[in-house]
């Protein structure tokens, strides 16, 4: 019985110690999967025509004075 508790304790502790390595790994592998999976579609995807929607760039608002500078 006391070597049963003593390789559970081994075991639970082993497990503590790897697990956050663990999921790092396979949260490193979902990443890169992800980003695979993005650069294959760029890769597909239509180039982009001249008559294309272009991005709106904001405005710059005028720097509004201080009341002490009125």
């Amino acid at each position: 019985m006391n070597t049963f508790t003593n390789v559970l304790g081994i075991s639970a502790v082993i497990t503590l110690v790897l697990l956050p390595a663990l999921i790092g790994i396979v949260r490193e592998l979902r990443i890169d999967r992800e980003l695979r999976n993005a650069e294959r579609s760029r890769r597909t995807a239509p180039p982009e025509t001249a008559d294309a929607a272009q991005p709106v760039k904001a405005a710059r608002r005028p720097q509004l004075r201080s009341w002490a500078r009125v």
